[in-house]
């Protein structure tokens, strides 16, 4: 019997290419929320057959990033702003009760790794975007893991995943990577010190402007795509919260 390994390997490594071709587009709002395709058109545009457009449509159903009708195909799942707010509410409430848990230790563990990061002077920090919002992913998740519940990071992560096609935006700008850096070492700094409620309070704040951000930014990089001059921002906001 002939080993089929390499071609399995093969089909798997093309499928994983293709599924991340497509998320990117999806990110760079070059396939925009409400866009139509079939998958005969998806293998066309990306150069594939249509084993692995298929295989990496339906992972990204699966993530909630398209949607698949009977009859109508494939088509960009639009933004749901009340969906993303929902997310970031629980986001908050899970990352609170970490901090709560982290100041009432007698001292708090697991943090240093992220302490080193972020009180990088400004002269040696990052400002690539994309790697800046790894970074605030792994801060995030780190204080929910450094809490020690297990379930809370588990569902923190599904989470972060959820809201990472927004969430990225928040690191377009300088401004907003700055802050970023500033408020983490802030956060930290004071969980160090156990003072549970003032950190509660600057994180809360802290994930509201992101949150903020990330909307304000998306409205008018979903505008900029669409182009019509007749077609304000408020036409587009209607629009993509379905």
């Amino acid at each position: 019997m002939p080993d089929t390994k390499p071609a399995i390997t093969q089909a798997n490594a093309l499928a994983e290419q293709v599924y991340q071709r497509i998320k990117d587009d999806i990110f760079n709002f070059v396939l925009l929320p409400g866009d139509r395709f079939t998958e005969t058109e998806m293998a066309r545009r990306y150069g594939a057959s249509r084993t692995p457009i298929r295989d990496a449509l339906y992972r990204l159903e699966r993530e909630d990033y398209l949607q698949v009708a009977f009859r109508s195909g494939w088509s960009v799942r639009p933004f749901d702003f009340k969906r993303f707010d929902q997310l970031y509410d629980l986001r908050i409430v899970l990352e609170l009760a970490a901090v709560a848990r982290l100041c009432e230790a007698q001292t708090p563990t697991g943090l240093d790794a992220l302490e080193a990061v972020w009180s990088t002077p400004a002269s040696g920090r990052s400002s690539d975007g994309k790697h800046v919002c790894e970074l605030d992913e792994d801060f995030h998740q780190g204080l929910v893991l450094a809490s020690g519940n297990v379930e809370m990071a588990r569902v923190h992560h599904e989470v972060t995943e959820k809201i990472r096609v927004v969430r990225r935006l928040d690191f377009t700008f300088q401004t907003r990577i700055d802050a970023t850096y500033d408020e983490h070492h802030e956060i930290l700094r004071l969980i160090s010190r156990r003072q549970g409620a003032q950190a509660a309070s600057r994180l809360r704040t802290h994930i509201e402007a992101s949150k903020a951000e990330v909307r304000k930014i998306t409205l008018h990089m979903l505008y900029e795509a669409r182009e019509p001059a007749d077609k304000t921002e408020a036409q587009v906001a209607a629009q993509v919260a379905g």
